[in-house]
């Protein structure tokens, strides 16, 4: 299935190369768009598919995402393995309850934060803190494509070596 994955990656042209600021400000000659990617029903369910297998034998109870790229992998993890999800948005907004978070952290609850690329981390580590800060505890990071990023409990579905070998 992960070979199927990385075959369909490249087909729907979510493998680009070329020249890239990468959103942790470093530069790259490949960027892997997995929004993108989510676009193919049959890409979103293989991610799908193998985000299960990775979290089968956790301890937890939701799932996070951030906006905009965990969205669509939280909430079809979500529907696959049935536990609820917590969406937080990049910045708190200014109008209506001026929350930056979508759903319910309730203390001591345990989660799998969702991220469709690691590069640093950074992304994925705000939504720990947020998570903690909360009253949250998170039992392990999830990420489709894993470019180099070192955190703690960190699983990925591929490694960008993989993915461009």
């Amino acid at each position: 299935m992960k070979e199927e994955l990385i075959r369909r990656l490249k087909e729907v042209g979510a493998v680009k190369f070329g020249e890239f600021i990468l959103s942790s400000g470093q530069r790259s000659n490949v960027y892997v768009d997995i929004k993108h990617a989510c676009t193919y029903p049959d890409v979103l369910k293989l991610i799908t598919e193998l985000m299960a297998e990775k979290v089968r034998d956790l301890d937890f109870d939701k799932i996070a995402c951030i906006e905009l790229g965990g969205v669509p992998l939280a909430v079809a993890l979500s529907m696959k393995i049935g536990k609820p999800l917590v969406i937080f948005r990049k910045r708190k907004k200014d109008y209506g309850i001026k929350d930056d978070c979508i759903g319910i952290i309730e203390e001591g609850e345990r989660f799998v934060v969702v991220e469709d690329v690691t590069t640093t981390g950074r992304s994925a580590l705000s939504v720990v803190e947020r998570i903690e800060k909360r009253g949250g505890d998170v039992v392990a990071v999830l990420c489709v494509v894993n470019r180099g990023a070192k955190i703690r409990n960190l699983i990925s579905i591929l490694t960008l070596d993989e993915l461009i070998s």
